[in-house]
């Protein structure tokens, strides 16, 4: 991902023009701070098709818009508190050509699906939804001193059990809830599912072999009650740091993070 200066509508601060996805999606995003990298990349590769899908703590637009251009999502509703950076992922959604494919919702992910909270998403209306929530727990890791860097990355494990809950409100019965989070909060993980979603599959994530996981890929199902099943991990690179053939085919969309979700067809609208 190479960056260069840019210029965004609406926002006060510095902004870069960026692609990933091997150059099919095309970001402008803060040049500190909150910037796309490959958690939402690693997020849309995880997730199955499906007809209309929900990106929670949407940031800039990155894994909702990806799932477009993947061809994995028919309409994508994304969900950001943050203003300045819905404003980015509007213009986004402008320059990638998915306007007419995406929503932009600025809210608070507690209050979808509520009295009260925003008209949309509405509830039951997704087949997926995908969560990049903050993972940096303030009781393990130094707050930031920057209010929307603190915002973005800043919250307590504890916090999940409502993204959880927002996720089943606004899930059909059987639709999917994807998410990415440090592997240490694997036991909040599974407490924030239960009762919600089964058949979880724990995807690790490893920065090269025989090294410990650095991200924790989970899917489950709204309504299941099958026990969760840990994958075989993904790894990033080699020993030597080069990406590796399954990371590359992945982060530049050719394939998806686990292959039979390809084949999987998008659910009816």
């Amino acid at each position: 991902m190479r960056s260069r200066p840019a210029e965004a509508p609406g926002v006060s601060f510095a902004v870069t023009d960026d692609a990933v996805l091997g150059g099919r999606l095309k970001l402008v995003q803060p040049a500190r701070g909150h910037r796309a990298g490959h958690d939402a990349i690693l997020l849309a590769a995880a997730a199955p098709k499906a007809a209309h899908a929900v990106d929670l703590g949407a940031g800039i637009g990155t894994a909702g818009l990806a799932l477009l251009v993947r061809g994995a999502a028919r309409r994508v509703t994304l969900v950001e508190i943050d203003k300045d950076l819905a404003a980015l992922a509007r213009a986004n959604s402008v320059r990638n050509g998915f306007v007419g494919q995406t929503a932009i919702v600025i809210a608070d992910v507690a209050s979808l699906a509520r009295r009260g909270g925003p008209h949309l998403p509405k509830a039951a209306s997704a087949d997926l939804v995908l969560a990049n929530p903050p993972f940096n727990d303030p009781a393990r890791r130094k707050t930031s001193p920057d209010a929307a860097r603190k915002r973005a990355y800043m919250a307590k494990d504890s916090d999940l059990e409502t993204w959880a809950r927002a996720a089943d409100r606004l899930l059909k019965p059987g639709g999917t809830f994807v998410l990415i989070h440090r592997p240490e909060a694997m036991a909040t993980i599974l407490a924030a599912l239960a009762g919600r979603f089964g058949a979880a599959e724990l995807v690790p994530i490893h920065p090269r072999p025989g090294e410990p996981a650095i991200r924790l890929l989970v899917r489950a199902k709204k309504g299941r009650r099958t026990p969760p099943m840990i994958q075989p991990g993904f790894v990033l690179a080699d020993a030597e740091g080069r990406p590796s053939l399954e990371a590359e085919a992945v982060l530049r969309g050719v394939a998806a993070l686990n292959p039979r979700l390809s084949a999987d067809p998008l659910h009816s609208m």
